[in-house]
């Protein structure tokens, strides 16, 4: 009975605080391959983002909402392992790509969603990708990274990204509902496209795709109509992505200086299956990830899997 109450007061409390308006949100996600295996170190092996978002007066026939968003990123990769000291054994470059930017979500009242975003950073020792793994391990009592002498040369990062969303159906309860995504990239770090489809299953009413979590929409004010909702959903999201250039794997155009370099794979496959859910002020998520191979010559031919832990808090 006791148990029973105190779930009660959770559950109504969270109602509550859904009837409010929030209209900031702080927001950090980490990514790592230890998050699925505690024995996996290689390729894409940690992520780390730390984001504030805020919805702006803006407002028109066309459009439901507009969310700025600054974001500071660090994305971190390394080899089979990452104690390779020979030269011979770099199936893939250390490399990392640190970064600032800047984005504009455009949501319309059609249900579809424009995002444009400027990133501007580096790649190469400047990024501190040794220093930040060399942290990680000790923190978890891993061993010793050697190789980083090796990696990605300096240069600098200039990304634009956008994205478009168009929302496709749903059934009748709420249950379940399809979103089309397409994504491009272009600039001296990244340039490729992709698309594919966000397929989310509730265990609660799906909220509107105007009004989620799932698509950053997740912000009001006095400008708009609703509320935060509470959420709690799975999602499952194939994509299918054309690489044309990716610095970190062949090294910058603008500095031809790196040691180790490999060659693109071009078509990749990337799957995330996942859950999200609210709790008050708080939205929490987990992401289980897993590419195809990024590049030729690498010694595990069967893809790469990493985990990705999301949290954040909503302001007023």
């Amino acid at each position: 009975m006791k148990h029973f109450f105190f779930l009660l007061i959770f559950f109504i409390s969270s109602f509550i605080f859904s009837q409010e308006k929030f209209s900031k949100e702080i927001k950090l996600i980490t990514e790592n391959d230890l998050y699925v295996s505690t024995n996996r170190d290689r390729y894409y092996t940690n992520g780390f983002f730390l984001n504030y978002r805020y919805l702006t007066d803006k407002k028109s026939e066309k459009l439901e909402k507009r969310i700025f968003e600054w974001e500071l990123g660090h994305e971190m990769y390394n080899p089979n392992k990452s104690t390779v000291e020979k030269i011979s054994e770099h199936d893939r470059p250390f490399a990392a790509y640190l970064y600032a930017s800047f984005g504009v979500n455009r949501i319309y009242k059609n249900k579809r969603i424009f995002n444009t975003t400027f990133q501007v950073g580096m790649i190469g020792p400047n990024a501190f990708g040794e220093e930040v793994q060399d942290f990680v391990h000790n923190f978890y009592g891993f061993n010793n990274v050697t190789g980083w002498k090796y990696q990605i040369a300096n240069a600098i990062g200039l990304n634009f990204n956008a994205e478009y969303l168009h929302f496709i159906t749903k059934n009748k309860t709420d249950g379940f509902d399809l979103t089309w995504i397409n994504k491009g990239k272009i600039g001296t770090v990244y340039t490729n496209i992709s698309s594919g489809f966000l397929a989310r299953f509730g265990f609660i009413p799906l909220t509107n795709m105007l009004n989620s979590m799932s698509f950053g929409t997740n912000l009001n004010n006095d400008t708009t109509d609703t509320v935060r909702q509470v959420e709690s959903y799975f999602f499952i999201q194939p994509m299918f992505r054309y690489a044309f250039y990716d610095a970190t794997l062949q090294g910058s155009f603008l500095n031809d200086n790196s040691v180790v370099t490999k060659e693109l794979v071009p078509f990749v496959f990337d799957i995330a299956i996942g859950i999200k859910f609210t709790a008050r002020r708080l939205n929490f998520g987990y992401t289980f990830n897993y590419n195809t191979n990024k590049s030729r010559g690498l010694r595990f031919k069967y893809g790469n899997k990493y985990g990705s832990i999301q949290i954040s808090y909503l302001l007023n």
